[in-house]
């Protein structure tokens, strides 16, 4: 059976890197990006693709579950890669509910779409749930996040990746489905929109501006650059084993301040400004509440089972990392301006 699969959130930042990496790779598979397009949502992550033979883009959104019906029956869809989301904690701190309905109902349209178009194939296809990290909450005393950590959300958003979790393993429980699970930690590179900390403090530097930090800077995060993530992905697709969970790290921990700071040297570096320059930008603010102190992923498991590994240390991904946002100004200001809302009218619509 041909394999034609659906990935949602695919105009996204992680998303789009999956669709690009799949269609290209999979020439043989025929690869149906679905996204709402929402302020994250940027179909010019994927020039490089959009005339591909075997890529087709459909606009929904996930809360729509006749728009999802009509997806899964026109386009035969055999499997799933589930990226859709609301990621950012900051938002969901303002507005719960939004999180709730995308992370939560979203996720249970998508299930119960593929249950319906799959019927009593179930155990024939498979439904791949990317999640987060920070379900687990955040650690104190040591020690890393394995497969077995006990669920402890502390934001409003890891409470709903959580639940939509728990929704995917309460299918494959229930209904037989076929599911896979991969939990992540922090991503960075191409593409990130701007709200992020990493793409945020590049373009801060570059036009001189405050680089806010919460707190004392003190919260760890482990990082992971997207393009691996991508593989990680395509690994667990192709040979995770179906009822599993696996965590996805980068083994590089780091303080935020310690990477605001790197950010500085390297930005004054490629910049040509005097030493310590972008430092005196840095500027504390209040500490966002519920700000979890440390996520750390221990990624054995799928290194071990599935013979997948970061390809790059930290240092090596930031300088890619800024050498991408350096030569592609012209995509962060269509970011920063709104106007890359604009390609989807100006490409898809009649």
């Amino acid at each position: 059976m041909k394999k034609r699969i659906l990935i949602t959130g695919g105009a996204g930042f992680i998303g789009s890197h999956v669709v690009k990496l799949f269609v290209e790779k999979y020439p043989e598979y025929s690869i149906v990006n679905l996204d709402a397009l929402t302020y994250a949502g940027n179909l010019e992550n994927l020039k490089e693709v959009e005339g591909a033979p075997n890529y087709q883009f459909e606009k929904v959104d996930i809360q729509d579950a006749e728009a999802l019906d009509a997806v899964f029956s026109k386009h035969k869809i055999t499997d799933v890669i589930h990226l859709a989301a609301e990621s950012h904690v900051d938002r969901s701190i303002s507005d719960p509910l939004a999180f709730v309905k995308t992370n939560v109902i979203g996720t249970v349209n998508l299930l119960n779409a593929a249950k319906k178009a799959w019927g009593e194939e179930l155990d024939q296809h498979l439904f791949y749930h990317v999640s987060t990290d920070e379900v687990y909450g955040s650690l104190h005393d040591g020690g890393f996040f394995l497969e077995t950590t006990p669920y402890d959300p502390q934001s409003p958003y890891s409470a709903s990746k959580a639940a939509s979790d728990h929704f995917v393993r309460a299918y494959a429980n229930t209904y037989k489905m076929k599911t896979v699970i991969s939990n992540c930690s922090n991503n960075y590179g191409p593409n990130h929109f701007p709200e992020k900390l990493i793409p945020l403090c590049i373009n801060n530097i570059k036009n001189m501006r405050p680089l806010p930090v919460y707190g004392k800077g003190e919260n760890v995060r482990d990082w992971l650059f997207v393009k691996d993530h991508a593989r990680a992905i395509d690994t667990v697709f192709h040979k995770g084993k179906p009822g599993e969970t696996y965590n996805i790290g980068g083994f590089n921990e780091w303080k935020n301040i310690d990477i605001v700071r790197l950010l500085c040297k390297k930005m004054d570096e490629k910049l040509g400004r005097e030493p310590g320059t972008s430092e005196q930008l840095i500027t504390f603010v209040k500490d966002r509440a519920g700000h979890d102190l440390r996520y750390a992923i221990d990624a054995t498991k799928i290194q071990k089972e599935l013979s997948w590994e970061p390809s790059l240390q930290f240092e090596e991904g930031i300088d890619l990392t800024i050498d991408w946002y350096l030569q592609n100004q012209d995509w962060l200001d269509h970011v920063t301006s709104g106007s890359y809302q604009d390609y989807y009218r100006e490409h898809y619509e009649s």
